[in-house]
């Protein structure tokens, strides 16, 4: 104890008899975070972190405490992601850290658990639909959206993206995805309703080749309604104006369409066109329009770094997770490649009849 006095690693035990639950309250509120944000960690440490860990002291907390704690909200039926559980532990994390500096703990049990993520789910062919079923569900859904539904299916725009659509974003035989529709989007005091791409920078774009029948439902919206200006300021405060397909009429009819708002037109438009499974709810999502973009072009040869830019996934490993699967078979290309390397036909070659080959045996026989 005198020699971790002269080292300052002596903390009084009466000090981390403090319970976690104690603790980690007043951890948050100490904090100067986003409103947003602190509602998520509020959450997680309600819901999870206090019902598991809340009533063991500061001091008896050891690092297989957060290990099966991590485990047990992964895979206990709690529905989090990997990366969203590997987020909250960084703030369990700075929670402990904190008790270190505050000299209640000596050391930091929480500190670098985490969870591997899993690679990406490859996609179930029956969560694709059919060029007939797209056609429906734009057939179904409400008027001014129905050209997302070609968007994503045609361009394989992510819903946030194809909401973000405007005049900029049109170019002779493609269109340049620069905007997604922020996740503050719908809330009347939101003052960027538009933010980069997912994995982006504000001035990086993606470029994307466009059909004949996408050009042709681009222009029979433009001719129904105009595109409306919207002004928004960017990542460093510089004032952008975009002409947006799907904003608002009218100033006061509300804030711009979410990524939610969009999901709940299109389970109507689903259950609307009898596009449902047998529980009777709703058979596609957005997402299954992008997963028809990439199964059609790669099941007819395009290469498939090509679709992944096109989709902006951050590697093409990606891509290849979650389609791979759907590629045209090689095999057949595959056995005839090798056989014309290991054992290839002479040019004159010809094969006898049967019957001419067993004559010829005979014949030298006698």
């Amino acid at each position: 104890m005198e020699k971790d006095k002269k080292s300052r690693v002596c903390v009084d035990p009466a000090r981390g008899a403090m319970s976690l639950s104690v603790w980690a309250a007043e951890w948050l509120e100490r904090r100067v975070i986003a409103e947003a944000t602190r509602r998520n960690y509020e959450g997680f440490v309600r819901n999870h972190l206090v019902p598991r860990l809340g009533c063991k002291s500061l001091t008896g907390l050891a690092r297989r405490d957060f290990e099966r704690f991590v485990k047990d909200i992964y895979r206990g039926g709690a529905g989090l992601a990997a990366s969203t559980v590997n987020d909250r532990m960084v703030m369990v994390a700075a929670i402990m850290e904190a008790a270190v500096a505050d000299k209640r703990i000596t050391e930091n049990p929480a500190r670098g658990i985490r969870i591997p993520r899993r690679h990406a789910v490859a996609v179930d062919e029956d969560e694709i639909p059919t060029p007939a079923e797209v056609d429906l569900i734009a057939a179904h859904i409400t008027a001014h959206f129905r050209l997302t539904v070609y968007l994503q299916s045609g361009t394989g725009q992510r819903p946030s993206e194809a909401l973000a659509f405007s005049t900029e974003c049109r170019r002779p035989g493609f269109v340049r995805i620069r905007w997604q529709v922020s996740a503050k989007a719908h809330r009347e005091d939101c003052q960027s309703p538009f933010v980069p791409l997912k994995h982006r920078l504000e001035k990086e774009c993606r470029d994307v080749p466009t059909a004949l029948f996408v050009e042709q439902e681009i222009d029979a919206h433009l001719s129904r309604w105009k595109p409306v200006p919207v002004v928004f300021a960017g990542q460093k405060g510089k004032r952008i104006r975009l002409e947006i397909f799907f904003a608002p009429r009218q100033l006061c009819a509300g804030a711009m369409p979410s990524v939610s708002s969009y999901g709940y037109q299109f389970k109507k438009a689903c259950l609307s066109a009898g596009l449902v499974d047998l529980d009777g709810k709703a058979k596609f999502t957005p997402r299954s329009l992008r997963h028809f973009f990439a199964s059609t072009a790669l099941a007819n040869g395009v290469p498939i770094h090509e679709v992944s830019r096109w989709l902006g996934h951050r590697s093409v490993k990606t891509t290849v997770d979650i389609y791979g699967h759907l590629l045209p078979s090689a095999w057949d290309r595959c056995r005839d490649v090798l056989q014309r390397a290991m054992r290839p036909a002479a040019p004159d070659a010809t094969p006898r009849p049967a019957e001419d080959a067993s004559w010829g045996v005979g014949t030298r026989a006698a």
